[in-house]
């Protein structure tokens, strides 16, 4: 008589708590989770499950999306055919979202993985499994979606009658019993910062003073102009609640007199250097997102300055602009002399035999046929339009540090420039 043995089935338990709170307590949601799981895949012992050791436990995640690490995890293991079934309290820990189901269904279809809720007696390897998941989940999204409306009209009557609804506390006040109450200390640099615009109109000065003067944001951190700009701009100083567009009466005691913000708005109004019609950027930016400033790490970013109706291009460093005081060495550099370095660099490596070789064995294509389309007429007869496009192409970054230019290369452009090239050779 010949033994049949039953295959061992992998089982992972996943859980789900949307809120941290209660997360601390020596027995909580998760652990009641994972031990109904844990007491379920024990009753199939007979059919061959086993409990894997491995916790997928997501707390204080919500089950709208997809970012949860550890749900990462799990279907990461389930690809590489770690998990034959994910075991779960109720569908509704894995995800309240159709689609996000949908595309999660199809992985497990395809990596040959099961999915059973433990509470609801579904398992995805029968056809009534299949189906009653499709209706419970649907029901699991519009119970999500009430709640939602419920939250956000919630929040929006309490906005309309002035009431503190939450998130982060503006300097100089302080919340006690959900309403916010002025704090003398904070208070008094908030109205120094509005006297002293109206005396000097300079957030980056105002900015340095502060600094100079050891004082600190709520959070306790530099001050730079975008955060004397936002203080200056919000009307919860002046009693006021704003709520899509419209401005309501708080609850909340007034720290700016209204005389005050209003010289504030009359000045703003002035400086404001562009209208809100008009684009930001008119002109072309070769190296808009591929301009780097080396010494702060950060993406360098167009800009102009006009001077007797003439219109100067440069690349800021958009980490430095936001400081109080300058202390990046590269700054700003002039938009045509960095971008034609960059263009002389580029030509001049694409017509390096070095170059070339290990570009050639990168995207294993003959180094001589990589040296035959960039040869010397290619860059004569190439537009300035086209150029542009070319170096989005074929440039990762370019940096800048004080004195330095570097270029980093992207294989995979110059592969995809080529292609194109030879789709135009074949269609001509």
């Amino acid at each position: 008589m010949v033994m049949q043995t039953i295959p061992k089935k992998r089982c992972a338990i996943y859980t789900r708590k949307s809120v941290e709170e209660g997360l601390d307590q020596e027995f909580n949601s998760l652990d009641a989770q994972r031990e109904a799981g844990e007491a379920y895949i024990a009753s199939q012992k007979a059919n061959g499950w086993v409990c894997l050791p491995t916790h997928y436990d997501d707390g204080g995640y919500s089950g709208g999306n997809m970012k949860r690490p550890a749900l990462q995890q799990l279907l990461a293991d389930c690809e590489a055919g770690l998990v034959d079934i994910i075991v779960v309290y109720k569908i509704d820990r894995l995800s309240r979202s159709i689609c996000d189901f949908a595309d999660l269904s199809k992985k497990f279809d395809e990596w040959g993985t099961q999915f059973v809720a433990v509470t609801q007696e579904i398992n995805t390897a029968t056809s009534a499994g299949r189906m009653m998941l499709n209706i419970l989940i649907t029901f699991a999204q519009y119970e999500r979606e009430v709640i939602t409306e419920r939250v956000r009209d919630k929040m929006a009557a309490s906005r309309k009658k002035g009431k503190w609804v939450g998130g982060s506390v503006p300097m100089g006040y302080r919340v006690e019993n959900k309403k916010l109450v002025v704090e003398p200390e904070e208070a008094r640099v908030i109205q120094r910062i509005f006297q002293r615009f109206i005396e000097i109109q300079s957030p980056a000065l105002i900015a340095q003073e502060l600094n100079k003067d050891g004082i600190r944001t709520k959070q306790g951190k530099v001050w730079d102009k975008p955060h004397i700009y936002r203080i200056l701009s919000n009307h919860t100083y002046i009693g006021k609640v704003k709520y899509k567009g419209s401005i309501c009466e708080g609850e909340q005691n007034a720290i700016v007199e209204l005389d005050v913000w209003n010289r504030t708005r009359e000045i703003l109004a002035l400086n404001e250097p562009v209208p809100r019609q008009t684009k930001r950027m008119e002109t072309i930016a070769p190296l808009k997102g591929i301009l780097r400033c080396g010494h702060c790490d950060c993406a360098m970013m167009p800009t102009y300055a006009r001077k007797n109706g003439k219109r100067y291009f440069y690349y800021l460093c958009s980490r430095d602009s936001k400081r109080a005081t300058s202390t990046c060495p590269v700054r700003q550099i002039p938009a045509g002399e960095v971008e034609r370095i960059t263009r002389e660099q580029v030509v001049k490596m694409l017509q390096t035999p070095t170059i070339l070789i290990k570009l050639a064995q990168v995207l294993n294509l003959p180094a001589e046929k990589i040296a035959e389309l960039f040869k010397e007429i290619f860059w004569q007869e190439i537009s300035p339009g086209e150029m542009n496009r070319l170096l989005h192409l074929l440039l990762e970054k370019v940096e800048v540090h004080e004195g330095k230019l570097t270029v980093e290369f992207k294989s995979s452009g110059i592969k995809t420039l080529m292609e194109e090239i030879a789709n135009g050779e074949e269609t001509d």
